[in-house]
């Protein structure tokens, strides 16, 4: 699927939004994000709509759109969310793993790993999540993870910044190896710790 100028807009603000770039109240002006990406103002609403619809940005009326504060609560419920909704793809995309899944899970680890920075190590490691969830061919399922990872990034950034190192994450690679085992309750366990971890 070829990605739109909207798309490429909304890429470029949530990953601002989520490194914490564009702060919170930051305003979201569309006449400034058009010309910057010397385009016209339907793209910019499109995207902006987005990120409203990923909790990354809220209208106000008279006062336009602004980026959302990080609500404590808010971080918890994803959390939760995150624990009970990552577990149940996990226990699908283990019943249905093929050799390729497993390769692509491990590349996935790997490729975090070596994460040089914390913005690269973020994106990897999402990509990672999505690596070991995919296998359970559940779209919906899948669709509202990518969401709640974008919300739970966020707040990894504000807790995370200036204390991140670069590590091999044994939990990545302990889970990965559960998968190759088929063992479901032990990879499933440490995910859910491994979440809550990182919380």
């Amino acid at each position: 699927m070829t990605a739109t100028i909207a798309d490429s807009i909304y890429d470029r603000l949530s990953q601002r939004i989520i490194t914490g770039e564009l702060p919170a109240g930051e305003k979201l002006r569309q006449d400034h994000i058009a010309r910057a990406f010397d385009t016209s103002h339907v793209p910019v609403r499109e995207a902006l709509l987005r990120l409203q619809a990923h909790g990354l940005a809220h209208s106000e009326p008279r006062r336009g759109m602004r980026v959302t504060a990080l609500d404590p609560a808010e971080v918890r419920e994803v959390i939760e969310m995150r624990v009970a909704l990552e577990s149940l793809a996990l226990q699908h995309a283990i019943q249905n793993l093929t050799p390729a899944d497993l390769k692509a899970a491990d590349m996935a680890r790997i490729a975090c790993d070596e994460a040089q920075d914390m913005p690269t190590w973020e994106t990897r490691n999402r990509a990672f999540h999505r690596a070991i969830l995919t296998p359970s061919a559940r779209p919906r399922l899948l669709h509202t993870i990518d969401d709640l990872h974008i919300a739970s990034a966020r707040h990894l950034f504000a807790h995370w910044r200036h204390r991140w190192v670069q590590r091999k994450d044994t939990d990545h690679a302990a889970i990965v190896q559960a998968m190759k085992r088929r063992d479901t309750a032990t990879a499933t366990a440490i995910l859910v710790r491994h979440i809550r971890r990182a919380s």
